[in-house]
């Protein structure tokens, strides 16, 4: 008997898990050939359309291939039901669905669902292969890079693989072949030309030498100029600040369980550079523990309604988003506020 082909992706290393994901779409359509590929959030799409589409025959391809992302809010029993269901009528299907999350797990019951040789958590690289990772990147691509430079983009860039190529692609065609990398050449094509992103805001954020109302002017601006972006996506700018926050939480407890934790602890939970570690203190002195736990409920809330409601009141949510961050330390604007910040 075959197994059943359903996959659990999970983890923030966003790179290698999306290699991992092609890799199994590239075998797929080996195996199978033609492949109707469907990509799905689970809070945009019913569980249930989701197991009928699995169990229906396509009619112009012999497979389907099915990524199903945030699958830590599948969690009724209905739902887990569903897909138990699934499974145990398709030992002879060709179709394939990846459960997929960016948390380090899901609910028990469905993570139970997939076999063991099916599931992988795909970590955050070690800071220890950074920095190797970041030279040989550059190599392969017939350029070198100093060490410094390549402190600053780790500085600078999300901590992913998929972040680091994205932004590291771009020296490939400013640069000739054996050119070496400086401090002043990221400074060029990653500083003065970077554009805002939920790792810029959450900078601005943190800066507390101004007052709250600067920095809420300050956000707003870059909030406009990220949505004037062509990628601009409400739901992946309050990802990159959920974990910029859960971060923050995380700096938070090291010190609180001592007030002044060694080089050690501090680069093996991530906190490496001068940089990153002058940001947390900074935004640790912003906002309390309990305060980032409501911006963490808050950001999840945003998230749901910003899906429920589309693109339509995406603008307004954000901007409620950030004035709740900034001005009320993660609590949702009574609706006298909600009014005068949407005007």
């Amino acid at each position: 008997m075959s197994e059943v082909q359903i996959y659990l992706f999970t983890g923030p290393e966003l790179g290698e898990k999306n290699e991992a994901i092609e890799n199994l779409q590239k075998a797929a359509e080996k195996k199978y050939g033609q492949l109707d590929v469907y990509k799905y959030f689970a809070s945009d799409v019913r569980i249930a359309d989701v197991v009928a589409q699995l169990q229906n025959v396509s009619l112009f391809s012999s497979s389907l291939f099915i990524v199903l992302r945030n699958a830590e809010l599948i969690k009724l029993k209905a739902e887990i039901d569903l897909l138990s269901s699934w499974i145990k009528g398709a030992a002879e299907s060709t179709n394939t669905l990846i459960l997929v999350s960016d948390e380090n797990s899901v609910e028990k019951k469905l993570d139970s669902l997939v076999p063991s040789n099916h599931k992988k958590i795909f970590w955050e690289m070690f800071e220890s292969k950074k920095n190797a990772w970041v030279q040989n990147f550059f190599k392969k691509n017939g350029l070198s890079i100093s060490n410094d430079a390549v402190e600053q983009i780790l500085d600078m860039v999300e901590n992913n693989t998929e972040s680091l190529k994205i932004e590291c692609s771009k020296f490939f065609c400013l640069f000739e072949k054996d050119h070496t990398i400086t401090c002043s050449d990221v400074d060029k094509i990653l500083s003065h030309n970077r554009e805002e992103n939920a790792f810029t805001l959450f900078d601005a954020m943190t800066e507390n030498t101004k007052s709250s109302q600067e920095r809420f002017e300050n956000c707003i601006e870059i909030l406009n100029k990220i949505k004037l972006s062509k990628d601009s996506n409400g739901t992946s700018l309050i990802a990159g600040l959920t974990y910029c926050f859960r971060q923050l939480r995380l700096w938070n407890l090291l010190h609180s369980k001592d007030s002044n934790p060694s080089e050690s602890v501090l680069k093996s939970n991530g906190f490496t550079s001068v940089t990153k570690k002058n940001q947390y203190t900074k935004a640790s002195k912003t906002w309390s523990q309990g305060a980032v736990s409501s911006i963490l409920a808050l950001l999840t809330f945003i998230d749901m309604k910003i899906r429920d409601s589309g693109t339509q009141l995406e603008e307004t949510y954000l901007t409620l988003l950030v004035y709740s961050i900034v001005i009320k330390n993660g609590l949702f604007p009574q609706e006298y506020e909600v009014s005068a910040v949407v005007e």
